[in-house]
């Protein structure tokens, strides 16, 4: 993602009313309550004070002080991913594992915490119309930066790193992966150092998107239009708890305390290694020998061997988003023309098949220990949930006559070939590359149930899988993604707590990777201009309900479409050692969300 996992079903926004003589006034969107949330002991009633009368009297000595100790500074902590960055420029990456690194590193104006609610991070607070921060009907949003923060190397943060970061965003032909909600800015004024003014062109509702998890240095990063090779692709500069010292690649990257971090005697620890190993498999293998202290990216299958492992906490929130199958409906060709059809998955009636043809509750029964969800839609958590939505359940009668409606004959080895389909030459096996990202178990085993239900149903699915860094790669690194050389790809990926740019990314005609657009993010090449009618009406509509209701719209004709096939939705789940003290679950953000706070027994 592409950026943070984005990722709790609590949710606290603003909206605007638009007034005839008023700035419109935000609105607090109701927090959808999360499935493993119990409800807070309610605060104790502070006892009544006693008459003056009856106070005991005043102690003749002053009592001896209790000495406070706080969190443990110093240490070192070791957390294993199976992943290998590509970069850790923001612009350039949608890795999951960039941004379990950048968290540590970089920062923006706000944060989301694990209720949800957003609040301020490099700003002194989060803009409002009864703080000043918003005017002229949205168009106008004033950040105001808390004073004295600096980079990691001493250097001052200033307004002036926001406007570069902007036109970073914006230099075309430099591969940057989405500059949705950042065109809708016209331009970004700077009153003083420490005021960042945002200008709209016109009102765009998910406005504190926009900056909230990254800022570049604009006086370590270079030229934009040479951002590809910028320095600071394998060595950001950031503002958080904690700098980039070195990367090995494919082995390591250690991080150190930032000492100009501006929270006093934050962070506790010393340093953080994170460790790049080959596979899901030898991280538990670490973490169960104490060689590393945290695991990222946990399974269900991996309950059993975690709840056996002594001094090992599993943290266990409900996933945004889920495990899915992208379909692409262009050619499979690279690069792909994303005018013309897939030989096979252009028909609609092929996809919804395939769907109907899989047994989503199998593969959580025998995976997952059932603990995960059939996967449902785009949104399937927060304030802008489809409640009303009902997915397709498992139909192989129906499946099967899809199949034969769309022209695909059974053959005489049960798979079956093209007869009068206008995009296959007569004879055709409906033969599909399956692929995923490699060294990932569950995924592996997830794809042998998915042949086995397709062979079932006369389609033909052989696996390619390979490294994350080539199956979620970008465009000059030839991913198949993004160039269109693939028939499905399954992993996972998330809304944020305002889905609009992943919506966008996901489904919009201009976000379709070509040779022009390099960055997009439609890699199922959609393409229907209803549904790029209605996610313009969904970036202007002040009002949180209405815009609900467009995107639901645009999950319903997603569902019709069936350009994507949702698996399913898993715990969100991470395991550490108990050593490590402040660890805290947030659905919504990377696992080093608050490391600043992390220290050791």
């Amino acid at each position: 993602m592409s950026a943070r996992k984005l990722m709790l079903f609590g949710l606290l926004v603003l909206v605007f009313v638009l007034a005839a003589c008023a700035a419109p006034e935000p609105t607090k969107a109701p927090v959808a309550p999360k499935p493993t949330d119990v409800p807070a002991a309610p605060k104790p009633t502070d006892a009544p004070k006693p008459p003056e009368a009856t106070k005991p009297p005043a102690p003749t000595t002053a009592p001896t002080a209790v000495p406070t100790v706080g969190p443990k500074k110093g240490g070192k902590v070791t957390m294993a991913v199976w992943q290998s960055p590509i970069t850790l420029n923001a612009n350039l990456g949608t890795q999951t594992v960039m941004d379990e690194v950048n968290v540590f590193i970089v920062e923006g104006f706000t944060k989301v915490m694990p209720d949800g609610a957003r609040v301020p991070n490099l700003a002194k607070e989060v803009p409002t119309v009864q703080n000043g921060g918003v005017k002229d009907d949205g168009k106008t949003i004033t950040y105001n930066l808390k004073e004295g923060i600096k980079w990691s190397d001493g250097t001052a943060l200033t307004c002036a790193d926001f406007q570069f970061t902007q036109e970073a965003i914006m230099t075309p032909g430099v591969g940057v992966v989405s500059t949705t909600g950042y065109a809708e800015v016209d331009k970004i004024e700077c009153p003083n150092p420490n005021t960042v003014v945002l200008k709209f062109k016109n009102f765009y509702a998910p406005y504190l998107t926009l900056f909230d998890s990254f800022v570049l240095p604009k006086h370590y990063c270079g030229d934009p239009k040479d951002q590809k090779n910028w320095a600071y692709n394998r060595k950001p500069l950031g503002t958080g708890p904690f700098k980039l010292d070195e990367w090995q690649a494919d082995s390591f990257i250690t991080l150190s305390r930032n000492p100009n971090y501006r929270e006093k005697d934050k962070p506790y620890l010393d340093q953080i290694v994170i460790r790049i190993v080959p596979s899901s498999e030898v991280a538990m293998q670490l973490l169960n020998s104490g060689e590393v202290d945290i695991m990222w990216n946990n399974t269900e299958a991996d309950f059993p061997l975690l709840q056996k492992m002594t001094n090992v906490k599993i943290s266990d929130p409900m996933q945004i988003g889920g495990e899915r199958l992208f379909l692409n409906m262009a050619e499979n060709k690279d690069p792909a023309d994303p005018t013309k059809p897939h030989l096979i998955l252009s028909d609609v009636k092929v996809r919804q098949a395939i769907e109907y043809g899989i047994n989503k509750q199998r593969i959580i029964d025998r995976l997952l220990f059932g603990k995960a969800k059939p996967g449902t839609n785009e949104i399937n958590a927060g304030f802008f949930q489809c409640a009303d939505f009902k997915p397709r359940g498992y139909d192989v009668a129906l499946a099967k006559k899809l199949l034969d409606e769309a022209g695909w004959a059974p053959g005489a080895d049960g798979i079956r070939v093209s007869k009068g389909v206008k995009t296959a030459p007569d004879g055709t096996r409906l033969r599909l590359k399956y692929s995923t990202t490699s060294g990932n178990k569950l995924r592996e085993d997830s794809q042998v149930l998915v042949v086995e239900d397709m062979k079932a149903i006369g389609v033909d699915l052989y696996i390619e899988n390979a490294p994350s860094s080539v199956v979620i790669g970008n465009w000059d690194a030839a991913s198949p993604r993004r160039r269109g050389n693939f028939d499905i790809i399954m992993y996972t990926t998330n809304a944020g707590i305002d889905p609009h740019s992943q919506m966008t990314n996901l489904f919009a005609s201009w976000m379709i990777p070509h040779e022009g657009n390099k960055g997009g993010l439609n890699y199922t090449r959609i393409n229907d201009p209803k549904v790029d009618d209605l996610l313009k009406k969904a970036a202007a509509e002040p009002d949180m309900n209405k815009r609900r209701d467009l995107y639901c719209q645009i999950v319903k004709t997603g569902q019709e479409a069936t350009n994507m096939i949702y698996l399913y939705q898993r715990l969100d789940l991470d395991s550490y050692r108990d050593r490590l003290l402040g660890w805290v679950p947030n659905a919504w953000d990377n696992n080093g969300w608050n490391a600043e706070d992390w220290s050791l027994k």
